[in-house]
């Protein structure tokens, strides 16, 4: 079983809308239930299918469903807090920004938790409000120089030239505001 300080995503999970009434819920369980059962020579996956029934054990009963909800309202308005920092006057002003935020992002994240350090390519769209599809240049970018790298279920994960990135960012901008800060005094 998961630990209870992960952001698990249950929607997610069962690739349901959070808006999915009790019978979607039931019948996307038992086709994903049957496709990731152990026993199914093809396409078995334990890990998966335990993930699979937990998320249906809560969100098929109304009482832990309203429950999870609230804890998953509150997750997704922590992670569109990130979405108002990426503005710009030009569409290069946007992916530097959105670049920046992910490394910030996932920069947190290791300082956080160093055991767990990764985001999937959903929980950054997310975080991020940016549509996965967006991203993909992105990643691809940022992977390219080595900032970030992919773990075996493709998570996100930022590395020591990515720390140091963001560490060197974060002190050209300091400098830049005191500078700035000087001249207008």
């Amino acid at each position: 079983m998961a630990k209870t300080d992960d952001p698990i995503d249950h929607y997610e999970t069962l690739q349901i809308s959070p808006n999915a009434d009790a019978d979607t819920i039931q019948r996307v369980f038992r086709l994903l239930a049957q496709r990731f059962h152990p026993d199914n020579k093809d396409s078995g996956d334990a890990e998966r299918f335990r993930a699979l029934h937990e998320a249906y054990s809560v969100l098929s009963v109304p009482e832990k469903r309203a429950q999870y909800d609230v804890h998953h309202q509150a997750l997704r308005q922590e992670r569109w807090r990130f979405t108002t920092s990426v503005k710009g006057n030009s569409d290069f002003d946007i992916e530097q920004q959105l670049r920046a935020t992910i490394l910030e992002i996932l920069y947190a994240r290791r300082r956080a938790e160093p055991g767990n350090p990764s985001f999937s390519p959903y929980e950054l769209a997310q975080l991020t409000g940016q549509p996965r599809e967006h991203l993909e240049f992105t990643v691809w970018y940022l992977s390219q120089k080595k900032y970030v790298t992919r773990d075996d279920q493709s998570r996100l994960t930022i590395t020591a030239d990515g720390v140091d990135y963001v560490e060197q960012s974060h002190a050209a901008t300091m400098k830049r505001r005191l500078t700035a800060t000087t001249e207008s005094s």
